[in-house]
C-alpha cells in the first residue's frame, strides 16, 4: 500500500506525457481528400524553370492549362519533421482525343539544393493511353531532417521543387493543349525523427538576401522567385520555419527518465528491510 501511494501520482504524471507524445507520433500519414474540393484554391500558372516555379503552400491545390511537352514547375516548403506527398492530375481536354498513342508523363520533385529526392512511396510516372483522358501520379518523400552529413542526400528544411512533364509521347502529340492540378501535403512524424543539429537557414530561393530586400532572382525582371517579388516569403510555411525548436522529442526523453526515477524508487523500496532487526539478547 505504500509503494502504491509513492507510485501512482507520478505513474499519472508519465502515462499522461507519453499519451500526449503517442498521439503526435501517429500521425504519420497524410489524410487524403476524396476529390480535391477541400484543397483551397492555389495558383492557375506554373513556371518552366527552377527560376520561375510558381510558389504554393501545402493543402491548397495549383492548377495550370499547359501543351503537351512543356516542363512545369512549382515549389511548396516543408519544414523538419515533416514527410511530403505531392500528388499530380493531368487531364486532356476532348479537343485532345485525336491523340496518335499513349503518353507517360512523369512527377519529379527537388530539395533547395535542387537534388532530385526519390519517392518512397506512389508512382512517380503513368500512362495514359490513347482512348484515355486523365493519369494521376504520386510521390511520397523521405522525412524532412533538419540537419544531414554534406555527403548525404537527406531532405532538409526549406523549398521543394516540383517539375511535371511528358516523358514519352508520340512526335504528332506534342503541343496538344492539357490541363494540370498540383496538390501537396506535409505530414509531421513528430519527434523521434529529430537530429541534433540544425542548418543556419532554411534553403529557399534568395534566403541571402532576404534580409536586405536585394534578391538573387531573375535578373531579366520576369523572375518569379525574386527576394524583392516576394516569393521567398511565399514559399514559407504559415507558422514559419520550426528547425531546431521544441519537439515532442523532449517528452519522450523526460517520461522516459521520469520512468526510470520511479522504477529505481520501487526497485529500493522492495530491496530494503521492512524493519530494523531486534538487538540481540544476551543471557544472565
Amino acid at each position: 500500500m505504500r509503494i502504491t501511494a509513492m507510485l501512482t501520482g507520478p505513474l499519472l504524471t508519465a502515462a499522461l506525457l507519453l499519451g500526449t507524445a503517442g498521439g503526435a507520433v501517429a500521425d504519420e500519414t497524410p489524410t487524403p481528400t476524396a476529390d480535391g474540393s477541400e484543397s483551397a484554391a492555389g495558383p492557375t500558372e506554373a513556371g518552366t524553370s527552377f527560376r520561375t516555379a510558381t510558389a504554393f503552400r501545402p493543402g491548397q491545390r495549383a492548377t495550370a492549362e499547359a501543351s503537351t511537352g512543356d516542363y512545369l514547375y512549382w515549389v511548396f516548403p516543408a519544414d523538419t519533421g515533416q514527410r511530403p506527398t505531392v500528388t499530380a492530375t493531368v487531364t486532356l481536354p476532348e479537343s485532345a482525343a485525336a491523340r496518335k498513342g499513349a503518353a507517360t508523363w512523369r512527377v519529379d520533385v527537388y530539395d533547395g539544393l535542387r537534388r532530385r529526392q526519390p519517392c518512397v512511396n506512389g508512382a512517380q510516372t503513368g500512362a495514359v493511353a490513347a482512348d484515355a483522358d486523365t493519369v494521376a501520379l504520386r510521390c511520397t518523400l523521405r522525412t524532412v531532417r533538419a540537419w544531414a552529413e554534406p555527403w548525404a542526400n537527406d531532405p532538409l528544411p526549406g523549398s521543394y521543387y516540383v517539375r511535371l512533364t511528358v516523358v514519352n509521347a508520340q512526335e504528332e502529340d506534342l503541343g496538344l493543349p492539357v490541363r494540370t492540378e498540383i496538390e501537396a501535403s506535409t505530414a509531421d512524424r513528430g519527434g523521434a525523427y529529430a537530429v541534433g543539429g540544425k542548418l543556419a537557414a532554411p534553403l529557399v530561393p534568395g534566403v541571402a538576401d532576404a534580409s536586405t530586400g536585394t534578391g538573387t532572382g531573375n535578373e531579366s525582371g520576369s523572375g518569379t522567385d525574386d527576394g524583392e517579388d516576394g516569393t521567398a516569403l511565399a514559399s514559407e510555411p504559415e507558422d514559419g520555419w520550426s528547425s531546431g525548436r521544441w519537439t515532442d522529442r523532449w517528452i519522450w526523453t523526460v517520461a522516459g527518465g521520469v520512468l526510470g526515477a520511479l522504477a529505481g524508487i520501487a526497485g529500493y523500496t522492495l530491496a530494503r528491510p521492512s524493519r530494523r532487526p531486534s538487538a540481540p539478547s544476551y543471557g544472565a
